[in-house]
């Protein structure tokens, strides 16, 4: 990994309805992540957050998804951000915020990369469309925009599309998809390794086998966190909490493992909500997970 490491956060709650996800870029700084990493002797330049308005909730007519305007212009002006960290050659290290941001995030990031693969590490896949989502929240759409499906003013951020191929994602920890995602999945043959194959094969047969499918075939890899992929015992703080889900040590395993590779080339945490949390216990996790991305060991 690159040494020098650029924070930006997007305390967007605009993707969805539950308020308090803003707060993450703040919840994930008061447990200590800069020094965390400034102990793993990294050089962290934190760049605050992107100013993201808080309009009233608003319906798009046309596509029928809540805050569409919002959204997009916050995307547009997350993707030019980390667009700037990737021309000074540094790690993008983006802290959110809802999953929408992962629109800004890979369109900033992806057009420096022929083939950029992305880890999804998620209980849900995000890849519904406005024709497939129940409930028209644009946290539940970012791989889809980035794999050019969609609604245009998305599709559309950073001016190219797609960001990603559909051979170059592996989803891990999904276990709650709707109907128009596992269709998706099926027809374009997204790997995906659900908390059944978790469960069944174990955690390093499934990074392992991530690390296999996506290294010869792509020239970097974005890691997508949201701590939902969690089992809401350890992540109480999401707003899309899924019981079931991925074991606080499993997790740790993942990003150990990952660090191992040295593929992963940027990375985004998304999802903590300090409003639904337990004295920071999700925040406080986030910042665990990454100092096991970025080669924390015990001994």
């Amino acid at each position: 990994m690159k040494r020098t490491i650029k924070i930006i956060g997007a305390p967007m709650d605009l993707g969805q309805l539950r308020r308090g996800v803003d707060m993450g870029p703040s919840a994930i700084r008061y447990a200590g992540v800069v020094e965390r990493l400034e102990h793993l002797e990294f050089e962290i330049e934190d760049l605050g957050d992107i100013a993201i308005d808080r309009p009233r909730t608003t319906i798009d007519e046309k596509s029928g998804l809540r805050n569409l305007q919002s959204v997009t212009a916050a995307s547009e002006l997350l993707a030019k951000k980390v667009t700037e960290i990737m021309e000074s050659r540094s790690f993008p290290l983006v802290f959110g915020g809802d999953h929408s941001i992962s629109i800004g995030t890979l369109a900033g990031i992806s057009k420096y990369y022929k083939n950029l693969g992305v880890i999804w590490y998620d209980a849900h896949g995000d890849l519904n469309t406005p024709e497939t989502s129940p409930s028209g929240n644009i946290h539940g759409m970012p791989l889809a925009v980035s794999l050019g499906l969609g609604e245009e003013h998305l599709i559309k951020i950073g001016e190219y599309s797609p960001k990603v191929k559909f051979e170059n994602i592996v989803i891990i920890g999904a276990r709650s998809l709707d109907e128009g995602e596992k269709e998706l999945i099926k027809e374009k043959g997204i790997k995906v390794f659900t908390m059944h194959e978790i469960d069944r094969l174990g955690m390093t047969y499934v990074i392992e086998e991530t690390i296999k499918y996506l290294k010869d075939r792509t020239d970097g890899i974005h890691l997508s966190v949201d701590l939902d992929a969690l089992d809401p015992i350890y992540a109480p703080g999401v707003g899309t909490p899924v019981n079931g889900g991925i074991s606080y040590r499993e997790s740790h395993l993942a990003m150990e493992l990952l660090s191992e590779s040295k593929l992963i080339t940027s990375a985004e945490f998304v999802e903590v909500n300090p409003i639904l949390d337990e004295k920071n216990k999700t925040g406080n996790l986030a910042v665990e997970l990454m100092g096991s991305l970025f080669g924390e060991k015990l001994l």
